[in-house]
């Protein structure tokens, strides 16, 4: 429904007239906001770098950061243990107001040894100046599990990236069907539908319908738990819970939605935000990344989930006094649910 000559006419020039890779990049981010889609955007090649590397070993300041509903608006998620971030104080919640003088901006590289100035305020309004030094990280790993919590097993997973269902499958292998399975999509942005399918796999009768996907093209195709559950050919029958909250996207919200309406899994947190459509990335000429959607998703009671996101069986949300604590309220809500 976009007038895309119009947007043509007004962008194009911005777009040109850019004086910077930044400039570029949020020229045509602004015309791709005209499709109101949480999936399309365009990325600068700084940011493709640094997400292909996400897991690697490199430079970093050692927080993770989270846009706000405004464009320069960026919120500290998570600070790093043992990072130079996490040894100059940066608290969670506070807002990076800028870098080296400048505004954040997925543009913004950092290198190993040189100081960055960095500028944030607290949720006092505080302002708070330090310099950091970048420092080589080994990466997080995509996926952990944690059996330190009596009568369940936690299993974390940062992005629905390649091998979770066969590393889930693993997991679960041999795990005694009284301890209870809690699934931890927190602030996960999504990742692989195929991955979404292994881990519905893991708990659901293999084939039993979970979403319809309709493409652009008005096709609609049953979407079915036939993935890689790391070649198990029965789902689990251990009571499983689904950890959510308002930065669990994409897959961390058509995983939780299929448990929940199959009567399979409870989900414990906080509503997701509701950005659920399927996207297809493509490289760009200067090495940045486009990624616009190209199909939608429905439940199997015929919900949308995008816009609309899903809602806890048990509401936990966790305030920032209880982040920095080291509290979490859902975890414990989950454990004494199951």
């Amino acid at each position: 429904g976009v007038d895309w000559e119009a947007a043509r006419a007004r962008f194009r020039p911005q777009a040109l007239a850019a004086a910077d890779e930044r400039d570029l990049y949020q020229s045509i981010n602004a015309m791709l906001d005209l499709l109101d889609d949480g999936h399309a955007a365009a990325s600068p090649p700084a940011a493709v770098r640094r997400q292909d590397a996400r897991y690697a070993r490199r430079a970093v300041m050692g927080m993770t950061l989270m846009r706000g509903d405004a464009p320069d608006v960026w919120t500290v998620e998570r600070v790093r243990p043992g990072s130079p971030a996490a040894a100059a104080g940066v608290q969670l919640g506070w807002t990076l107001a800028s870098i080296d003088g400048r505004p954040w901006s997925p543009d913004v590289e950092t290198y190993e040894g040189r100081p960055v100035r960095l500028a944030l305020i607290d949720e006092e309004g505080a302002r708070h100046e330090t310099t950091l030094v970048p420092q080589l990280m080994d990466g997080p790993e995509p996926f952990t599990a944690d059996d330190s919590h009596p009568g369940v097993l936690l299993l974390t997973v940062e992005q629905f990236d390649q091998g979770l269902g066969r590393w889930l499958g693993q997991e679960l292998d041999g795990l005694p069907p009284d301890v209870g399975v809690i699934l931890d999509l927190r602030a996960n942005p999504g990742g692989r539908l195929w991955e979404a399918e292994s881990v519905l796999t893991c708990f659901l009768p293999r084939d039993q319908v979970w979403a319809t996907r309709t493409g652009r093209t008005g096709r609609a195709v049953v979407l079915r738990a036939s993935g890689d559950c790391g070649g198990r050919r029965q789902p689990v029958p251990n009571p499983v819970a689904v950890l959510v909250d308002g930065a669990s996207r994409s897959a961390a919200e058509l995983t939780p939605a299929a448990l929940q309406e199959a009567g399979r899994g409870l989900v414990v947190g906080e509503k997701t935000p509701g950005s659920v459509l399927i996207a297809q990335e493509s490289d760009l000429p200067d090495g940045g990344r486009l990624t616009l959607s190209r199909a939608d998703f429905v439940t199997v009671r015929g919900v949308r989930l995008e816009k609309r996101g899903v809602t806890p069986d048990i509401a936990a949300p966790r305030t920032l006094a209880q982040r920095r604590a080291g509290q979490d309220p859902a975890l414990e809500a989950a454990i004494a649910a199951l």
